[in-house]
């Protein structure tokens, strides 16, 4: 897992994240077409996970034990290279990007960055559960 750093300001931290980029035999627009349907992530999460519910097309809703509920709700998506998910609440500002890379030959590869900005005492908090949640979706997205 790749910490492409933090930076304060304003009594914040910005925090970037990464997964390491995981091989498909899927091509790009499979892939996409995947993570574009976003009930499939109930495929990706945790064997912690406690709660996952389709709210609508473009959101869902899930809990991990020891953790509180997240709303993840589609905020973009560039077919079939990015699907960008942003937390529904203000109160924890943060994006989850899965970009898509071509490989060719109907396979490519796919990488998650998780961006977000918390105070310094939530950064703490979060950054290892963050970082091993983005292992687990990228380890069973290679599985999918």
């Amino acid at each position: 897992m790749k910490n492409g750093g933090e930076t304060r300001r304003n009594g914040t931290i910005d925090m970037h994240l990464e997964s390491p980029a995981v091989p498909l035999g899927k091509s790009q627009e499979e892939a996409f077409a995947y993570l574009s349907d976003l009930s499939n992530f109930e495929r990706l999460m945790p064997d912690t996970i406690q709660t996952f519910e389709l709210l609508d097309p473009d959101t869902f809703r899930f809990a991990l034990k020891g953790m509180p509920e997240i709303v993840l709700k589609r905020k973009e998506e560039t077919p079939p290279e990015r699907i960008v998910l942003g937390a529904a609440s203000d109160k924890l500002p943060f994006t989850l990007t899965a970009d898509i890379r071509d490989l060719g030959s109907g396979k490519s590869e796919v990488q998650l960055t998780f961006q977000g900005q918390f105070n310094a005492m939530m950064a703490m908090m979060v950054k290892g559960p963050i970082t091993n949640f983005l292992g687990t979706l990228s380890s069973n997205l290679s599985k999918s």
